[in-house]
């Protein structure tokens, strides 16, 4: 090797060193720079001298930028499916993310075995209607392969402008071939919070994701349903719920509890560690809770459940959830791009680990697919037009319009578990105070 060439090679490892110290250290360059042992060095010179080779040797010219961020995506994506090097123009796209409104099909992702895989489905949304489900590997868009692409990547792919068209194809669970799906996007507007009022006293709110009002929506929706009823008991549905901000996770949960842990999060370091705690605000909700969840359910959703159960507020009824419990730090660079890294891991107050356990419910209840067709209800008496009717029995309401699965009691079988518990405990209630 030329005296010139091995100059060289120096030369680029020193400034790579510089530069990856820099990333790793920013403002805080201390002592800590003693701790990049030899090998770390060996590994580096490696790596300049791979790439000098490819710059020299390579079919086509490339430059070093294009080589360097290469090297730092390969780097990160290395780490787990949550950490990833954002150009400019990604770190934008994520910046969009928690405003609630954005342009593309409304779904939440991950990357499993290399490639995007559906965590859930966002309600009201065309990925929701054109029926995509948690766990659908996505393995083209577009019909170009998505092996191996970040998470951004691949939501780069799938927004696009309102009303053209992404064609999807999908590898699902028990369905031997893959399935062909084409989806008109929409502005997406996301609605964090819907609620009623359930056979007369039973409250309902569904928290679809959490966002900037997410809270105050919760907040508002229980002041709508106790004017409405005093409710024997609350369903609070984060079936499906992707996640979405912590601060907003921590507060909701807050919302329902006088006091106790809500969630504690902890790194590498004493920086990265943290412990959030409930406040009594007096005017907490005193009614029993059931919380919905599914296998869709994830992130900000598992801090809440895991806080109220834990806490003994509620009881968690449905299937395990997702058990994404790991926390993101994105650090800005002045180019314009940042890193997404995972920094640190979720625990529920018990001391309970999220990651890749999600949370168990404390009553299982599958879900069962409705049939087609429903049977039909036997005819009694008090069906029939004109019939005498009897003591206490009120005149009947008009019908309503047919609603989504998940707020139709007559067609969600969670939700009409739930809501039997809830009736069966203050009858349970009654029978004691009297």
């Amino acid at each position: 090797m030329s005296r010139f060439i091995r100059k060289k090679y120096v030369s680029v490892t020193l400034i790579f060193i510089a530069v990856l110290l820099f990333i790793i250290m920013g403002p805080h360059c201390d002592s800590r720079v003693g701790a990049v042992d030899n090998a770390t060095y060996k590994n580096l010179k490696l790596f300049t001298e791979a790439m000098d080779i490819v710059e020299r040797h390579y079919v086509e010219k490339v430059d070093s930028d294009t080589l360097i961020q290469g090297a730092i995506n390969g780097m990160v994506k290395s780490l787990d499916p949550h950490s990833s090097y954002l150009s400019p123009e990604l770190y934008k796209e994520l910046q969009s993310d928690t405003k609630g409104s954005f342009g593309g099909i409304g779904i939440e992702i991950t990357i499993q075995n290399d490639f995007p895989t559906v965590v859930s489905p966002i309600e009201d949304t065309p990925a929701y209607a054109a029926g995509l489900k948690a766990g659908d590997q996505i393995i083209r868009i577009d019909n170009k392969s998505t092996k191996g692409i970040s998470i951004l990547e691949a939501v780069k792919r799938l927004r696009g402008a309102e009303n053209s068209q992404v064609k999807l194809t999908i590898m699902r669970k028990d369905t031997p071939q893959p399935l062909n799906i084409s989806i008109t996007r929409a502005i997406i507007n996301v609605r964090s919070v819907k609620s009623r009022v359930i056979e007369e006293n039973v409250g309902y709110i569904r928290i679809a994701s959490f966002q900037e009002r997410t809270t105050e929506d919760v907040k508002k929706a229980i002041a709508e349903i106790s004017k409405a009823t005093t409710p024997c008991g609350l369903v609070l549905d984060m079936r499906n719920n992707p996640g979405g901000l912590l601060d907003q996770a921590v507060r909701v949960s807050d919302i329902f509890l006088k006091s106790g842990v809500i969630v504690s999060i902890s790194g590498r370091t004493k920086s990265q560690e943290n412990r959030f705690t409930a406040s009594n605000n007096r005017n907490e909700p005193s009614c029993p809770i059931v919380v919905l969840v599914n296998e869709g359910s994830a992130s900000a959703a598992e801090i809440v459940a895991g806080a109220l159960q834990d806490n003994g507020r509620a009881i968690v009824m449905g299937t395990q959830t997702f058990g994404k419990g790991s926390v993101q730090t994105v650090i800005p660079f002045e180019n314009g791009s940042a890193l997404k890294l995972t920094t640190a891991k979720y625990y529920t107050p018990k001391g309970r680990s999220i990651q890749a356990e999600g949370i168990l419910p404390d009553i299982i209840v599958e879900y069962a697919k409705p049939a087609e067709k429903e049977p039909e209800a036997p005819i009694r008496e008090k069906d029939l037009v004109g019939h005498i009717r009897g003591k206490g029995e009120k005149a009947p309401k008009s019908r309503e319009p047919a609603k989504r699965e998940f707020d139709n009691i007559d067609r969600d079988n969670q939700l009409k578990a739930a809501v039997n518990f809830l009736k069966g405990w203050d009858i349970m209630r009654k029978k004691q105070v009297g």
